[in-house]
């Protein structure tokens, strides 16, 4: 990731609501969510969830797909997962137990195996 991306991704989550919609998203991973029920869920107008989803669009962090009638939105987990690594990546400054602590703390809600930072 490019650090104009990161910082396109972080600008868009600098706002309560959006914030809020990308975890809303990011817990209803893998079947997302349609966009009215997010604006109901969170209690915003539709025309205004629409400018929020927008934004998290355009900065790479949902992403949309109409079945039928609604359009579902989801949360890019793999531009966040860019994202992330674009933050930590050089967390370790060369030692490993510096980000063990990160790494425990991130564990119990991955299912997958997350391997720790090297020099």
């Amino acid at each position: 990731m490019e650090s104009n991306d990161a910082i396109a991704a972080l600008a868009a989550l600098a706002q309560l609501t959006r914030m809020e919609t990308f975890r809303l998203l990011v817990r209803h991973e893998p079947n997302g969510v349609p966009a009215g029920e997010l604006a109901r869920l969170l209690d915003v107008p539709q025309n205004t969830m629409s400018s929020h989803l927008a934004t998290l669009s355009r900065a790479g962090l949902a992403k949309s797909e109409r079945q039928s009638r609604s359009i579902i939105y989801r949360a890019d987990l793999d531009r966040l997962r860019d994202l992330t690594l674009f933050l930590l990546k050089d967390c370790c400054g060369g030692s490993a137990d510096l980000c063990k602590p990160l790494i425990a703390e991130l564990m119990p809600c991955c299912a997958t195996e997350v391997k720790p930072c090297s020099a």
